[in-house]
């Protein structure tokens, strides 16, 4: 499999497999069969041969999740250009960061989010060309004028393939590489086995394409298998999803934990008879037991908590339908091997925190242009998390926060994640984050930003007495020593709460 590139195979395999005519996309316009995708591939790869892209050469996509996106990601890759997945909503500087760094010289650009892209021109003098997408763009002009390319790109399975670019928590983000077989790898080692995606599914992402999570399950996946895919250009909304969840009918359903607890309290969410879901997933963040249990309680649904990050490009560790316990993140996936090592570098013992590291092949090639980042992530055949861990006695993984997340309070570490746990399943808390905050004496101590649900008003005693809840369940010494009530938590746009803002808000506090 020298010789392998990744578009070919998966525009190709369905219409050579009898699934030519099947239903592959449904987005806000209409509905694509597999053979259409094939075509507007094709189609795209010819398009972006007369602009006079070469292979290797980089253009970068800001375009919401519709057909357009998947076929213009795979008509690049098919005629072996890279193309760099960006965000949707992030600033004018951050793109204007993101073209210099990977010296993109088109940015293909959805008309809407034109105002981010004002001047790009003039201020990044490697871009050569805006092309904006979306109903009667150029884009779609560029490419019905095209006659198909029936010949791939000859790429190696190890070859640059595409890029993302890590939200980051702190810092510029970092253009991370991947190769063209770390696709089949991730079928092979959690869509196949553990989602046991087939034809006959309907799968639907909260997550976007341009995300390594919704990569995986709104193009990589189904295309696979043969499903069919509902693309959703806007927000994920408790209201828009569940027009998605009704209309289509999926029966796989790609999520975070905030979203489905936005889900469970948004009043017009459908009961299990109005559904067709027989399974769920979960990433990004650790979801919360109580908040798993009445899901499936609701729903009568498991949702498979798992990890995943962009550098290892899709989840490698997960609970299973046959093997899962809430509140953990399960087991590693087969393909996979893991290890927890100490701060000293030895691998710890069951039930002792350490930082998880990975191996597998479908770990990135590099961080562009950042050799240190490089070295110090992909160490050898392992690359490292930044996520820590522990083993609970019956073999399962526990998160236990990110790196800098972690605190030690009298000398012990104390996880974000569990004092979390613990103030979710109070009745007045719908979200909750936890930083370390130093007191009077230099001491670091818990802290809890507190989202309350609408029935719930905040008061001292409700402060009270949520650290005296905490008592009752943890240790005394992990209960939070201050409690703000506020609005919202700042989140990434998958829904990821950012610590690093509240630890900054703490600073300056």
């Amino acid at each position: 499999m020298s010789s392998y590139n990744a578009a070919a195979e998966l525009v190709s395999k369905n219409t050579s497999n009898g699934l030519a005519d099947k239903i592959a996309y449904i987005d806000d316009v209409g509905s694509y069969s597999f053979s259409d995708l094939e075509t507007r591939v094709q189609r795209t790869a010819s398009a972006i041969q007369a602009i006079g892209l070469q292979r290797e050469q980089r253009v970068l996509l800001c375009m919401l999740d519709s057909f357009e996106l998947p076929s213009t990601f795979l008509g690049c890759i098919y005629t072996g250009v890279i193309p760099i997945l960006t965000n949707t909503v992030l600033t004018k500087d951050d793109y204007a960061y993101m073209l210099k760094d990977s010296r993109a010289r088109i940015a293909i650009v959805d008309r809407s989010l034109s105002n981010q892209f004002k001047s790009l021109m003039e201020d990044v003098p490697t871009l050569e060309k805006i092309i904006f997408s979306g109903s009667g763009e150029e884009l779609s002009e560029l490419i019905s004028s095209h006659e198909p390319s029936l010949l791939h790109e000859e790429t190696h399975k190890d070859e640059a393939c595409f890029w993302l670019y890590s939200s980051g928590s702190t810092g510029r983000p970092k253009g991370t590489v991947h190769k063209h077989s770390s696709f089949r790898t991730t079928v092979e080692n959690y869509a196949d086995p553990v989602l046991k995606i087939n034809a006959d599914d309907i799968l639907f992402s909260a997550a976007k394409l341009f995300f390594a999570y919704g990569l995986g399950n709104a193009l990589t996946f189904p295309l696979s298998a043969g499903a069919t895919t509902v693309l959703m250009a806007e927000r994920p909304t408790p209201e828009s999803v569940t027009q998605r969840l009704t209309q289509y009918s999926p029966t796989v359903f790609f999520g975070v934990p905030t979203l489905y607890a936005a889900l469970l309290n948004y009043e017009n969410f459908p009961s299990k008879k109005d559904l067709s879901l027989r399974l769920c997933t979960s990433a990004g963040e650790a979801l919360p037991i109580d908040l798993a249990t009445r899901w499936e309680a609701q729903l009568g649904v498991k949702i498979l908590d798992g990890i995943g990050s962009t550098e290892m490009l899709h989840i490698f560790l997960s609970n299973k339908e046959d093997s899962y316990k809430y509140g953990t993140t399960g087991t590693p996936l087969d393909g996979y091997e893991l290890k927890i090592l100490n701060e000293s570098g030895a691998e710890v013992n069951r039930r002792e925190i350490g930082e998880l590291y990975v191996k597998g092949e479908s770990a990135a090639l590099m961080y562009w242009n950042n050799q240190k980042k490089s070295r110090t992530t992909f160490q050898g055949e392992w690359t490292r998390t930044g996520d820590k861990y522990e083993i609970d006695d019956e073999g399962f993984y526990v998160y236990c926060g990110r790196s800098d997340d972690m605190m030690k309070v009298g000398g012990i570490y104390v996880s974000p994640t569990e004092v979390e746990n613990a103030l979710t399943t109070h009745l007045a808390v719908l979200e909750v984050a936890v930083v370390a905050q130093k007191d009077k004496e230099g001491l670091v101590k818990p802290k809890a930003y507190v989202v309350l649900n609408s029935e719930s008003n905040a008061s001292t005693s409700l402060e009270d007495e949520l650290k005296e809840y905490v008592k009752q369940s943890l240790a005394p010494y992990k209960y939070p020593r201050w409690v703000e009530f506020v609005a919202e938590l700042p989140k990434t746009a998958t829904g990821k709460i950012q610590r690093f803002k509240l630890r900054d808000l703490v600073k300056t506090s």
